[in-house]
């Protein structure tokens, strides 16, 4: 029994420390992370030149950030700016076409500029835009749900068309 008793511990004993040698540690830094911030904003940013290789009408400018954005439709009103009142229309959709969002017809879509819980991208789209404006935006995974999407039906590192008409503001 003694002898049954010391060899159940060795192998315990030997099944503890094997374990222990085949256990990987991770090993991950801030380099290292900033390096697959870059893979992926690169990724997207391919992505996004090729899809805007198959719209070549969509006159796009590009800004600092990567949001890319065309004014379709041009209106007369005043220029959308920090902590205005939006009221828009819009359509948000992944680069394939799927749709994931639209505004109800016969209804708007509020929010404060700068202020507001959306998409960052919105935000600093909104600000090339006047009363009346269509345009197109597009947003890279970083100026729209980021790593986790909206954990509904925006899937993670995504980047969005978003169809936007400005349709007023308020104070």
């Amino acid at each position: 029994m003694f002898k049954l008793l010391i060899f159940s511990y060795l192998i315990i004993l030997f099944s503890c420390s094997q374990q222990k040698k085949t256990e990987k540690e991770v090993d991950w830094n801030q380099e290292k992370s900033t390096q697959l911030n870059k893979n992926l904003s690169m990724e997207e940013e391919i992505n996004i030149d090729l899809f805007l290789e198959e719209h070549k009408d969509w006159m796009a400018q590009k800004t600092g950030s990567g949001l890319r954005y065309w004014i379709y439709e041009h209106g007369k009103g005043a220029r959308a700016t920090s902590s205005k009142t939006a009221e828009v229309e819009l359509i948000v959709e992944l680069l394939d076409g799927k749709e994931c969002y639209r505004t109800d017809a016969d209804e708007v879509e509020v929010f404060e500029i700068d202020r507001a819980d959306i998409e960052s991208g919105i935000h600093e789209g909104i600000k090339h835009l006047s009363v009346g404006d269509r345009a197109k935006f597009i947003l890279p995974s970083h100026l729209a749900h980021g790593l986790v999407g909206d954990l509904d039906k925006v899937p993670p590192l995504s980047i969005l068309v978003i169809d936007i008409h400005l349709i007023g503001l308020g104070e």
